[in-house]
């Protein structure tokens, strides 16, 4: 067996994954009566397994299974429910390599990137665990006597949550783990790219959800995009829809939860930007942009899809960033020397390919990459070689996002000129400027500058922290999901008034006489 074959029956075999799973949890695992879809691992286009999809009699007993579980939820004091979700937590630390293998296996992400997608659910976990205990709302001043308003916090119910291939666990956690806290279930439909991730997850968690004693909150639908998708944004039982993915995708589910007046939180597009100044430290610019533009094979919303480099150092960064990116070791993700692995499927790799032949007839210039990858000893695989183009701001290529590892490097002379470059794209998700200069710093972070959600001063427009709130602006949606306040969109408020008094005085001074 080949160290791809033994990677996959081991890794298989440690998380007790079948030939042919089943895709449908809802307190039990169902055997549904879905198609069978078929697993196949980017590193070498081979099989893994084999996947029972949902049907929508299936989908129905699940969603009643999770409303069930939710009515037991919700009774439960917070406090305690963050104890379950501690040990949830502990659960994954247990189980982080073996899932991070899986992640590697299914999805191609290197092994360091695949341990860090369950420790990002790690720390989700315990960071909800502390936030069980802080769920406050606030006390308002009245204006009218022996009156009082309080703030009151309640759970939705059910938070639908539609996840993307890239992170095809971590960002379910961002979800579930708050929501939980808060008192809500969750019913889960992943990519189906990213099937036996979420299944292999499922079944840890839904093992120590048992032993805790706790009810079942967390359900599982694997099933195509437009049947279990469509299914979950028209469902008036399922007040909260959390989806990540594609903007054009997002303006669907978005419109069919709107128009039940439900609520969404929408995680789409992102062409992300780095602003590189004369005054930033290069070896820090350097490596963030290298980061931020090949980690994950440029597969993460966050991905810096354009540098905009001042004019008096172009020549320098742009030589510096291309001897990295021909120096960047593709391959084998299980291999802990590679730093670029493969993209998810061939129709990935066709895009690339195709974004890069129309950013030239657009008058781009590649200055090294953009090809496929000749990865030895593999006999197949969806791999590229990093592409860095010159381009110019008036290409229409470049306001779009390819999800590979392609970076658009543009001049500047002033910072109001990459200012107006940055912020011209539909997208608003990351940012990050390199400079060492406090004045072009604060203009950046000010309202004057970046107009995206998550805004970084001298640090990559990859690798968010979950202790903040994750999301962007414009066509990225406005949502927000993981930490600060977000743990507000999966709960209810209500504003309270208590009158405490031996009169009925109104608001405004308005006066009833009976």
């Amino acid at each position: 067996m080949t160290l791809t074959e033994n990677f996959r029956q081991e890794t298989l075999d440690r998380l007790g994954i079948n030939s042919t799973e089943q895709g449908a949890y809802g307190g039990k695992w169902f055997n549904p009566h879905g198609p069978i879809y078929t697993a196949h691992s980017p590193i070498d286009g081979e099989a893994i397994s084999k996947i029972r999809l949902c049907s929508r009699e299936d989908y129905e007993k699940i969603v009643s299974a999770t409303r069930k579980a939710f009515e037991e939820w919700q009774e439960i004091p917070a406090p305690k429910r963050g104890t379950v979700i501690k040990a949830l937590g502990d659960k994954l630390v247990k189980s982080k390599e073996d899932l991070g293998r899986l992640v590697t296996l299914e999805i191609g992400k290197t092994i360091n990137e695949g341990n860090g997608e369950i420790q990002e659910m790690i720390d989700i976990a315990y960071f909800a665990m502390g936030l069980s205990r802080q769920l406050y709302g606030l006390t308002i001043a009245s204006e009218r006597p022996n009156h009082k308003l309080l703030e009151q916090w309640s759970p939705v119910g059910i938070v639908g949550v539609i996840t993307a291939f890239n992170f095809p666990s971590a960002v379910w956690s961002w979800n579930s783990m708050i929501a939980a806290a808060c008192g809500d279930a969750v019913l889960w439909k992943p990519s189906t790219k990213a099937a036996l991730v979420a299944i292999g997850v499922m079944k840890l968690l839904t093992e120590t959800l048992e032993t805790s004693g706790a009810p079942p909150i967390f359900s599982l639908v694997c099933g195509s995009g437009n049947e279990m998708g469509s299914l979950i944004s028209q469902d008036k039982r399922i007040p909260l829809v959390s989806f990540t993915g594609s903007t054009s995708t997002g303006r669907v589910i978005s419109k069919s939860v709107a128009e039940r007046f439900g609520k969404s939180i929408l995680e789409l597009g992102g062409n992300n930007a780095a602003i590189v100044t004369d005054k930033c430290d290069m070896e820090v610019a350097l490596k963030g942009v290298a980061f931020g533009s090949l980690a994950t094979a440029g597969q993460r919303c966050t991905s810096t899809r354009r540098v905009i480099v001042h004019d008096s150092i172009y020549s320098e960064f742009v030589s510096r960033l291309k001897v990295i990116f021909e120096k960047a070791r593709i391959g084998n993700p299980i291999d802990p020397e590679t730093l670029v692995g493969p993209l998810i499927d061939a129709e990935a790799v066709e895009k690339f390919l195709k974004a890069i032949e129309t950013a030239r007839s657009q008058g781009g210039k590649v200055l090294c990459g953009g090809v496929r990858a000749n990865v030895n000893g593999e006999k197949g695989g969806n791999y590229v070689v990093p592409c860095l183009m010159e381009a110019t701001p008036d290409m229409a290529i470049t306001n779009q996002e390819t999800f590979g590892p392609l970076l658009y490097v543009f001049r500047y002379k002033t910072l109001e000129e990459a200012i107006r470059i940055h912020n011209s794209v539909p997208q608003g998700l990351s940012s990050s400027i390199f400079t060492t200069d406090l004045r072009e710093e604060e203009l950046f972070i000010s309202h004057k500058g970046s107009d995206c959600g998550i805004v970084n001063v001298n640090t990559s427009t990859a690798g968010a922290e979950i202790g903040g709130a994750f999301g962007g602006e414009k066509e990225t949606g406005g949502g927000r999901e993981s930490g600060s306040d977000a743990w507000k969109n999966y709960m209810r408020r209500h504003t309270v008034t208590i009158n405490y008094g031996k009169d009925l005085p109104l608001a405004q001074g308005v006066r009833f006489d009976v």
